[in-house]
């Protein structure tokens, strides 16, 4: 089985890539370098939904035209987790990925673009692989947020764990790369391990290196639940 696994960062490729034990060489494509190890793709899509929406798009369309298109694409990296669900160093894998801010303003509040008749905000990964990858790794299995503006105050926090009360955390590329995905047809994952609280925004109580780990020890697991899997029955 062919994967594409799109982190933001190089940092968040290089833990990702620890897991695997195949030599890993780079394939250069127009805007980003695919790194590959076996039968995994590796791609540090970049920060946001657009440019990660971008990024894998491309992964995508080049495997698509070489003959040898992907079965599963795993959006992957550190995430804000919200307390006390999903605490720091924890895994948490989506069994819907959500565009929280994905919409309009207004003076009754926030309205999504679904509600304004158009678009979509959510993905949903195929169900038995979330709970099989629930079940290797200690993963948790929720809602995990796409946001174009990192949540900084606990006012925000609130506002979005009452628009998504089964949220687990937040980061800023699973829309992007599901949405790529979708176009393609082909089935997207994310997970990420949680590296700082949702909420008021304090760097010195982030723990970046502790959920990196985590990634990799993640990943490490997540290989055999994928060797197992048959795409073709999502």
């Amino acid at each position: 089985m062919r994967v594409l696994v799109a982190t933001a960062v190089p940092a968040e490729r290089e833990a990702v890539a620890q897991a695997f034990t195949e030599p890993v060489r780079e394939l250069q494509l127009p805007g980003v370098t695919v790194h590959r190890s076996g039968g995994h793709d590796l791609i540090a899509a970049g920060v946001g939904p657009a440019l990660a929406a971008a990024s894998t798009a491309t992964a995508l369309t080049a495997a698509a035209l070489g003959g040898t298109p992907y079965d599963l694409v795993v959006s992957a990296g550190i995430a804000g987790g919200f307390a006390p669900a999903a605490p720091l160093g924890s895994l948490v894998v989506a069994d819907e990925i959500t565009a929280a801010d994905l919409g309009a303003e207004t003076g009754d509040g926030f309205l999504p673009v679904t509600e304004l008749g158009f678009g979509t905000v959510t993905h949903r990964p195929p169900e038995a692989l979330v709970r099989a990858i629930a079940t290797a790794t200690g993963a948790r299995a929720g809602t995990v947020l796409t946001v174009a503006t990192v949540t900084g105050t606990a006012a925000r926090a609130d506002a979005l764990r009452a628009r998504h009360p089964r949220a687990l955390a937040e980061a800023m590329e699973g829309f992007g790369v599901a949405e790529a995905a979708a176009a393609h047809r082909v089935p997207v994952l994310e997970l990420r391990a949680v590296s700082n609280p949702v909420g008021p925004r304090d760097r010195a109580a982030w723990r970046v290196g502790d959920a990196l780990a985590a990634l990799t020890e993640g990943f490490g697991k997540l290989t055999n639940v994928l060797t197992r899997w048959n795409p073709h029955e999502s």
